[in-house]
């Protein structure tokens, strides 16, 4: 017994400090945002309590909530479209290759443009790609179109629509990776047995592969949904919201409260209905959306 509490003792010990920064470095914010989300106050000064004020002033008095929240939503349900198609072919078709050669030069392939950091990508984007002289309006002059070229970032009609076309093809490296490996765990006797069946090409990857990776799905799903809502890093690269606030979204304006216009407990209440816009949304994929195993195990 005395050994067994001395082993107890040791594993609680390591797992400590963990535990301490944890808590130092995730938790204590959120909940200081929580906190903080109540009063209006500035860094150095003395804050004054206003209860429910910063949020009712974002949902009711603030001009920017609810167009910011619409970029928000299509922004996000433009990402779930594109991660959930364009890397999920890719995995399959890198899949399908017969040699195991094949499959892993691919797979590093479509690996290294992770390590690009996200801000270099933006600015190339921005000035290689959507410049006046950049090559999205160099090639449509190539071609005899040189009245479509436009300022794609700083016009208001096209800002939105360029700021969600920035990757791609979309074809992200972890994205597809974690598809390929769903793919990869699907049981050779299910194959098998799809091919036995005559069940090959498009109908084998809608009714049997598609099926078979609704864990990974999910996962990315999830993803998604949560980077969509916490995103401002891009919006804040290619356009800070401009022109005028057609590309804003909720992020954005957060990080511009707290840092720009020294508004801490406004930014605070930002925070928090974005933590709850996500919850919920989380709460509702975790219920509705059905893993593989969970549809197996309702199957069996």
């Amino acid at each position: 017994m005395n050994w067994r509490l001395r082993s107890t003792f040791t594993c609680y010990t390591i797992v400590l400090p963990s535990l301490v920064l944890l808590f130092t470095f995730v938790y204590l914010p959120v909940v200081w945002a929580f906190s903080k989300s109540l009063y209006e106050f500035e860094v150095g000064s003395p804050a004054r309590f206003v209860g429910l004020s910063n949020y009712t002033e974002y949902l009711f008095s603030d001009p920017t909530c609810w167009p910011s929240l619409l970029n928000m939503l299509l922004l996000t349900l433009f990402a779930v479209v594109v991660r959930l198609t364009f890397p999920l072919v890719v995995a399959r078709l890198i899949y399908a290759l017969p040699s195991e050669r094949g499959r892993h030069f691919y797979r590093i392939l479509f690996l290294i443009p992770i390590v690009v950091p996200g801000v270099a990508v933006q600015l190339i984007w921005m000035g290689l790609i959507y410049g006046d002289r950049g090559l999205l309006n160099e090639l449509l002059r190539l071609v005899g179109l040189g009245g479509w070229a436009a300022g794609w970032l700083s016009e208001p009609h096209t800002a939105l629509a360029a700021v969600a076309m920035v990757g791609f093809p979309f074809i992200g490296g972890f994205e597809v990776l974690v598809y390929y490996a769903g793919f990869a765990s699907i049981p050779t006797s299910v194959n098998e047995a799809a091919l036995l069946e005559g069940c090959v090409g498009v109908r084998k990857f809608l009714l049997i592969d598609i099926p078979m990776v609704l864990s990974q799905v999910k996962l990315i799903l999830i993803l998604t949904i949560i980077g969509g809502v916490q995103s401002f890093q891009n919006v804040f690269i290619l356009t800070r919201g401009q022109p005028g606030f057609v590309t804003n979204v909720p992020g954005l304006w957060m990080y511009l409260n707290a840092f720009s216009f020294q508004r801490m407990g406004y930014a605070c209440a930002i925070g928090v209905l974005l933590f709850l816009v996500i919850l919920v949304l989380t709460v509702i994929n975790l219920k509705y959306f059905k893993s593989a195993e969970q549809l197996q195990g309702k199957a069996s």
